[in-house]
């Protein structure tokens, strides 16, 4: 017992070590070679706290615990998106680019679709793994061939020249940045094994069953990355990365790690009925959810990120409640079903057109 808690304390050492120099690599990295902090956040940084998922699923697939695969990744994006987002907007209003609204965020919400859709027979196979892995590759490659393209971004990137430090520090070379980076993921994924680790084993102790272990402490473990390097990218000042760093994250963990997992086990990812019936639809809700978010006034605002907590909370709360048998539930699904849920869509709703009146009279 004394040895799991030894791993989760140490693995949250170490992420947040891992996490500052991550930030701090792929910032002077932007900057020295002239690509927006953006880019960087949705294909670098991105892919880099994506890797405990990728090598928890990977493992996990491997060994014959496709389901936990499944639902790590499913709940990591759940939590990437309502826990992380909202609590990097209350440590600082963030600012989003117009690009994620315009193509990055709507090719979200196409593979979590996607991905609900390759579920529905109760498997991800062996054609499904190769679609998503080659999607993956697809829109890597277009995100570089845009930063090639666009070379007039290295001014906005030059914009950003106070995350990076002083002066000598941004004329930093190439390598140095790109060590700095090798070792903030390196250690992203080891304090994430340390943690899951950790984790795994108290779940474990207590009775919990796999899928909600992956739904809920593998997937907070493994998301831990994305919540570190957001929330230091947001309170460095870096906040394209901060959110493209979510948004990229969710597309590798849909993409990249379901299909490659799906292709270390050969085609025999399981995906458990209940995942199928609420987390995955949830997941493409939230992900949804963010782009008139995004859209109002191009700014994820800190009553935004109140939103979103409380959304993860009434999550975990509807987890816990279901994973215990507990009477409180049907009247939880009420409260959620009949007024939480209708509040939500018709709060945004309203928020999202009077943005675009406001817009439209040139307020914004």
């Amino acid at each position: 017992m004394i040895a799991y808690w030894a791993g989760l304390l140490g693995g949250l050492v170490i992420l947040v070590l891992g996490a500052n120099l991550l930030v701090k690599g792929a910032s002077r990295l932007a900057l020295a070679a002239g690509i927006t902090p953006l880019v960087i956040g949705l294909t670098i940084v991105a892919f880099g706290t994506s890797a405990p998922e990728l090598a928890v699923s990977v493992a996990a697939a491997y060994s014959g615990s496709s389901a936990l695969s499944v639902a790590n990744v499913v709940g990591s994006n759940i939590f990437n998106i309502l826990f992380i987002l909202g609590a990097s907007a209350l440590v600082a209003p963030l600012v989003v680019n117009r690009q994620l609204v315009r193509f990055d965020v709507p090719v979200l919400i196409g593979a979590s679709v996607l991905l609900y859709v390759l579920a529905a027979d109760g498997s991800i196979g062996f054609l499904d793994s190769f679609l998503l892995a080659g999607l993956v590759i697809a829109y890597t490659s277009y995100l570089i061939a845009e930063a090639r393209r666009d070379q007039g971004r290295a001014a906005e990137a030059e914009r950003e020249a106070e995350v990076a430090g002083p002066a000598s520090a941004r004329r930093m070379s190439l390598v140095p940045n790109l060590g700095l980076i090798a070792v903030g993921i390196a250690g992203l994924v080891l304090g994430s094994h340390l943690l899951v680790g950790g984790a795994i084993g108290l779940a474990r102790a207590f009775g919990v069953s796999e899928v909600i272990i992956g739904l809920t402490i593998v997937a907070a473990g493994t998301g831990l990355p994305e919540l570190a390097t957001s929330v230091m990218a947001a309170i460095k000042g870096a906040r394209d990365i901060a959110v493209g760093n979510i948004i990229g994250s969710n597309i590798f963990n849909i993409l990249s790690v379901l299909g490659f997992s799906g292709l270390a086990s050969r085609g025999r990812l399981a995906v458990a009925p209940e995942v199928l019936a609420v987390d995955i639809p949830l997941a493409a809700i939230a992900a949804a959810a963010c782009l008139p978010l995004f859209r109002t006034g191009y700014e994820f605002t800190r009553w935004n990120g109140a939103l979103f907590l409380g959304g993860y909370v009434l999550y975990i709360a509807w987890i816990v409640l279901k994973a215990t048998g507990s009477r409180a539930l049907g009247a939880f699904n009420g409260i959620l079903f009949d007024v939480v849920f209708p509040a939500l869509i018709i709060g945004i709703t309203v928020t999202f057109v009077l943005a675009l009146r406001k817009e439209k009279n040139g307020i914004y």
